[in-house]
């Protein structure tokens, strides 16, 4: 009977040492798992915290693209004002400066004709005799 009993109280250690080892085997595995998981949630923290920099940084930096795109636009328009502007201004000095050259000799005959009367009125004012004006007429 004592062999018997003792056949089964060994039966029973051998059980007792292998569920020992089954639960300390589990307790290792849940803490590796644990432990696995904590550094899946920080390393996914992580990312999303420079996920979350990335987006407010690209988000600056695409409002300061479109306020500079803004201005050049404003300076695209100025540009163009200032470039019609002077286009315009071009036309209107052209005008003149075709006027100037269509009319040049008549305006220097004219000068000229002028610049004639005054001497005869110096000459008459400096005592010459009229007279001799008309006879050259």
């Amino acid at each position: 009977n004592n062999a018997q009993s003792g056949g089964v109280m060994q039966l029973i250690e051998q059980i007792i040492s292998d569920a020992k080892a089954m639960e300390d085997e589990a307790i290792r595995s849940e803490e590796d798992a644990q432990k696995a998981y904590e550094d899946f949630v920080k390393e996914t923290n992580g990312s999303v915290e420079a996920k979350s920099k990335d987006i407010i940084n690209k988000s600056e930096e695409k409002a300061k693209k479109e306020g500079d795109l803004i201005e050049a636009k404003e300076a695209k328009e100025g540009v163009l004002l200032e470039l019609e502007q002077l286009s315009n201004f071009n036309a209107e000095l052209h005008k003149s400066c075709d006027f100037v050259l269509k009319n040049f000799d008549l305006r220097q005959t004219a000068r000229d004709e002028e610049v004639e009367a005054l001497r005869q009125a110096k000459a008459i004012l400096s005592g010459a005799k009229f007279e001799e004006f008309l006879q050259q007429a």
